[in-house]
Parts: C-alpha cells; sequence; structure tokens
C-alpha cells in the first residue's frame, strides 16, 4: 500500500468520534507511512478524545440547527460560510488523498469541499435513516459505508457497501468474567445492570434509574450507572453499597464485560457494538436527534429479535413490566444474546479500510 493521507471529519457525540477513531487506528497499524487529520467542531467532544488518541484535529466554527427558539440560529448560515473557508484552507495546506465523513456537524463543510475539489470522499453512514446532510453528500461521494439493509432508498446503490459500523477493537471479543465487576467494586455474586446514556448521559434515563432503584433492589440487581458527567454531582450522592455511579466510563471493554443486563440509547455506534457484546438489552431510543434515528435504529433490533425497546413516552407506564421480561425470561434473554451476535459485524473495520484502500489505489 502506498503512502496514504487522510482528513477524517466525525464528532458531536461519541457515536460519530469513536468509529473515526477505530478507522484512523486501523489504518495507522496498517500503514505507518500514512498521515491523517482530524476536523471537528470547535468546543465539542473530539477536540479532546481526538488528541488524547494521539492524533492531531483542526476545529471549525459549526454547530447544528436548535430546535427550540434560538437565535443561535441566525448564526448558522455564517457558520457554514466560514467553515467552508476554513475548509478549503485546512484541504490545501494538508492536501489528503482521500476525505472521510462519519457524521457531525463538521463532516458537511469539509466533505463538500473535497467533492468541489474532486478529491475521493467516503461516507460512514452509521444509522439506518440518514439525516439530510449526508444524503445531499452521497451524491457526489466516491463510497458509502453503512450497516443497515434497504439504504439504496437514501443513496445511489452503486455506490453503498455494506460493511457494518465499525468499533473499538478491545470490544470485539468482549466478554463476562468475574474480574471486570471487581475492577468497579462490585460483587461478582450479584447480577448487574450496566445504565448508559450515551457519551453525553441522558437527564430521561437518569431520571427513570433514580426512580426505580427500589425496583432494581427487589430484583436483586446490583446497578453500574454513567449518568454523563453534567449529572454526576446531582447523583453522585445517591451511591451506595449496590449502585455504582460514574460520570464516564472510558473502558468500555471492563463496563460490557461487567454487565449481565443493559439499558442503553440506541445510537448507531452503541447498537455496532452491543451486537458485538452480546448481552440482554433494553433500548430507550432518544426522540430528541434529527430524523427519530434511535427508533430506526432500535427497531430494527427489535425485528429480529435481538432487543426490546421502550419509548420515553411509555416509561411510566411499562418501564417495569417490561424490564421484569428482560430480566425474568430467560428464553427472551438466550434469543437476543444469539441473534445480537448473529447480526455483529466484527470485520467492519477492515471493510471499510478495503475500500479507503480501493479508492486510495485507483486515484
Amino acid at each position: 500500500m502506498k503512502p496514504i493521507k487522510l482528513i477524517i471529519s466525525g464528532g458531536g457525540t461519541g457515536g460519530h468520534i469513536y468509529p473515526a477513531l477505530a478507522i484512523a487506528k486501523a489504518i495507522k497499524e496498517m500503514n505507518l507511512n500514512s498521515s491523517i487529520l482530524f476536523v471537528g467542531a470547535k468546543n465539542k467532544m473530539e477536540m479532546e478524545k481526538v488528541p488524547n488518541e494521539g492524533f492531531s484535529i483542526k476545529g471549525l466554527w459549526i454547530s447544528g440547527f436548535k430546535r427550540t427558539l434560538s437565535t443561535q440560529n441566525f448564526l448558522i448560515p455564517l457558520k457554514l460560510f466560514v467553515s467552508v473557508i476554513h475548509s478549503f484552507l485546512i484541504i490545501k495546506k494538508f492536501k489528503p488523498n482521500v476525505v472521510i465523513g462519519t457524521g457531525g456537524f463538521a463532516s458537511g463543510p469539509i466533505l463538500k469541499v473535497a467533492q468541489w475539489l474532486g478529491l475521493p470522499t467516503l461516507i460512514q453512514e452509521q444509522n439506518s435513516y440518514p439525516g439530510i446532510t449526508n444524503r445531499i453528500l452521497s451524491k457526489n461521494a466516491n463510497r458509502i459505508c453503512v450497516a443497515y439493509d434497504g439504504m439504496g432508498i437514501f443513496f445511489p446503490k452503486c455506490k453503498i457497501r455494506f460493511t457494518g459500523n465499525p468499533i473499538r477493537a478491545n470490544l470485539i471479543d468482549s466478554k463476562s468474567y468475574d474480574g471486570a465487576k471487581l475492577y468497579f467494586d462490585l460483587n461478582p455474586k450479584m447480577k448487574t445492570l450496566v445504565v448508559i446514556g450515551g457519551s453525553l448521559g441522558s437527564k430521561r434515563i437518569n431520571e427513570l434509574i433514580r426512580s426505580n432503584l427500589d425496583f432494581f433492589k427487589k430484583l436483586n440487581l446490583q446497578v453500574l450507572w454513567q449518568c454523563g458527567s453534567i449529572y454526576y454531582k446531582k447523583y453522585s450522592e445517591i451511591s451506595s453499597k449496590n449502585i455504582f455511579i460514574k460520570p464516564f466510563i472510558s473502558n468500555m471493554d471492563k463496563l460490557y464485560a461487567a454487565a449481565d443486563f443493559i439499558i442503553s440509547r440506541a445510537g448507531a455506534g452503541t447498537i455496532s457494538e452491543l451486537c458485538c457484546v452480546g448481552k440482554p438489552i433494553l433500548l430507550i431510543p432518544s426522540p430528541n436527534v434529527t430524523a427519530n434515528h434511535q427508533y430506526h435504529n432500535a427497531l430494527a433490533l427489535v425485528n429480529e429479535k435481538a432487543a426490546l425497546m421502550i419509548e420515553e413516552k411509555e416509561l411510566e407506564e411499562n418501564f417495569q413490566k417490561k424490564f421484569s421480561l428482560l430480566v425474568g425470561n430467560e428464553s427472551i434473554q438466550k434469543q437476543i444474546k444469539e441473534n445480537l451476535r448473529r447480526l455483529s459485524k466484527p470485520d467492519a473495520t477492515q471493510k471499510i479500510l478495503n475500500e479507503i484502500i480501493e479508492i486510495h489505489e485507483s486515484r
């Protein structure tokens, strides 16, 4: 493989950042002559996470449209114009061979400018229902790597490659073991519920868990609860013998290995990780996302009998009934584990790398 220079853009949430990092790390392992530059959005989590993994990153002055009435929305045209100019300067200086987008605010300007300049671009679409930005970009992209069937209704079919979503390498063979529970000071003899509200935490899931602590106690479960850094101060005092609250957990392999049951949001990256982990899961999709894509992600698993799902609007009435079904029915647990493993794509990163290499070598 000849030397390659890549720009990878993805951020805003862990669901966009971690697939981007998985691709970058795999490229580095394969080709020591590679040069990789990340492009993200200023003041978003990628500006911290990416340098921590040893990669350089440039930040664009870009943000998404606020659904609530906000004066910040009036700045969006200006931000977009400035980000396009900045993207042009970044590309001219770095001179990439291929530009990759994994989603997030910054992907739009940098990929569009790359396409205007005639550079090869690859879109890594994680969700079963893509946003408008990727649908627009797909018209001039060279490849579109997807994780769900039926994406031809959104993208040009000839450009689609069914690869799955890249996940962190240490999660591919994650298994349960007592050492993982001991790592978090859990009781290895008790069943463990792991709660994940997404990389930024979830206000509604945190409220749900707080109000059901006695219910979990009756089920004889200990709870390992990632509440998010902005909510940690509010909930940290609830910690007790069997309630373990963390603002953020970076060792996700150990977190998944410690779990007997998982309550989680339904971001695309998380879904891909959960498939490889293969634990009984209850998904609570966030309704506050573009095109309600978390609901569609979760529904895709439910249709394959690989998860249970409950929408936020049903939590008050049906949560305990649905969760009791997950915990109390070993047949459902076995079915979910088997179907998650069947749907997993542990070689997704390598498949995406193959597409990048093919684009690069063909120039």
